[in-house]
Parts: structure tokens; C-alpha cells; sequence
């Protein structure tokens, strides 16, 4: 099974992607993550990305894709994969779908969480960052404020600039501007799943892993 993760910010795709990655066996790969690896690990590609971050430019599509290729043929991904933060553009598509092909990938379907803006905005302004061990929690799941529960570190608690309302408008506006418009792209070429994510966390993986098992009779967790 290898599952492209789309939704907005704050929508539950990190949340979810861990817990499929549990149940089906398959690695969560964050595009970002595996940047930052390659270019701590100094392989070629890490090393030009590396180049082109200091020089404060945007590492290009071309680079990007090389380094998920690299990732998508390591033995870890031989059973399948779940990507999260890639393709952000149809372009982006366009070049990862030439990579599907060439690597002759079956059993790609694209799965999107969606939830409505207002939920996405009361979920991302009621979080709070340990600024000691940088676990995130929501407001409801901290008993005392003065003390983080995982880490125990005092008066440690912030919010993120990045949870603040102006921002998340933002990010939800860059999101309708141009990530959407990958979706619209694969409503034609691929499967798409839409899953309502404006549920506990336990009731939309059970809605994720039926409509996978219902498309993919061979999927088992």
C-alpha cells in the first residue's frame, strides 16, 4: 500500500499517518525529514540541497524528487509507503507520477483528510509547545498548565507563531491556492479517498483503514 497524505494544516495527517504506519507495516515519510537527512548524511543529492538552502533559495523539484526516489527503493519501502508533504503542486505531480511509473509502484492511492476551516483554527489555537522537550498537546489534555506531563519541565508552555489565528488563515488560504489544486489533478489519474476527519482520532483511522480495505482487498492490519 503506498498512500499520498493530503489535508490542511491541522487536520490530523501526522496523527494519522503514525498510526497507519503502526497497523500497515509501512513507513511514514515526511518530505522534510528526509531532506534534513540527506543532507546530514552528505549524499550527493544532500549535499546540492544543502548548497541551495544556504544560499537561501527553495530546493528545486528536480533534487527533491532524486532524494524521494532514493528513499522509495531503500528495503524499508518495499511493502509500501505513506508520504506526507509532497506534491505540493501539479508540476510536482506531474514529475512524482513519472517516478511511480518508473519504479513500476502499484497500489498508489491518495488519501485526504479534510475538516472544516473553523474546527482547523479552534484545533491549532488551542495547542500548547513544551519549549523543554517540544511535545505539543492540546489545552484539554493538560491537567496543570505549570507543569508539562511528559517532561515535567515548569512553566514551560508556549504557543507556536505558527498556531496563531493570522497564520493558520494563511496557511489555510496558501493550501486552497495551491495545494488543492494537486487534488483536482488526481481526481483524474488516481484514487482518491476523502476521509472526514471532524472525529475522535480512534473513529477516522477506522474510516481511513475501512475504505482502504474495501479498494485493496489484499491490505491487512
Amino acid at each position: 500500500m503506498r498512500i499520498l497524505l493530503f489535508g490542511m494544516p491541522g487536520v490530523g495527517k501526522g496523527t494519522q499517518a503514525k498510526i497507519l504506519s503502526s497497523k500497515l507495516n509501512i513507513p511514514h515519510i515526511s518530505t522534510g525529514e528526509i531532506l534534513r537527512q540527506a543532507v546530514n548524511d552528505e549524499t550527493n543529492l544532500g549535499k546540492k540541497a544543502k548548497e541551495i538552502m544556504h544560499a537561501g533559495e527553495l530546493v528545486p523539484d528536480s533534487v527533491m524528487i532524486g532524494i524521494i526516489k532514493e528513499t522509495f527503493s531503500q528495503p524499508r519501502c518495499k511493502n509500501g509507503f505513506i508520504l506526507d508533504g509532497f506534491p505540493r503542486t501539479t508540476i510536482q505531480a506531474e514529475e512524482l507520477d513519472k517516478l511511480i511509473e518508473e519504479l513500476k509502484l502499484t497500489n498508489v492511492v491518495v488519501l485526504s483528510i479534510t475538516a472544516p476551516v473553523t474546527e482547523i483554527i479552534k484545533r491549532l489555537t488551542d495547542r500548547l509547545t513544551c519549549k523543554n522537550c517540544k511535545s505539543i498537546f492540546t489545552k484539554n489534555e493538560v491537567k496543570d498548565l505549570e507543569k508539562c506531563p511528559v517532561c515535567n519541565a515548569k512553566k514551560s508552555f508556549y504557543q507556536r507563531k505558527d498556531d496563531t489565528e493570522s497564520v493558520i488563515k494563511n496557511r489555510i488560504e496558501v493550501f486552497n491556492n495551491v495545494t488543492k489544486s494537486v487534488l483536482d489533478y488526481y481526481k483524474y489519474k488516481r484514487e482518491v479517498i476523502f476521509i472526514d476527519g471532524n472525529d475522535t482520532v480512534e473513529n477516522v483511522n477506522k474510516k481511513i483503514l475501512d475504505k482502504i480495505t474495501s479498494k485493496f482487498d489484499e491490505i491487512k492490519y
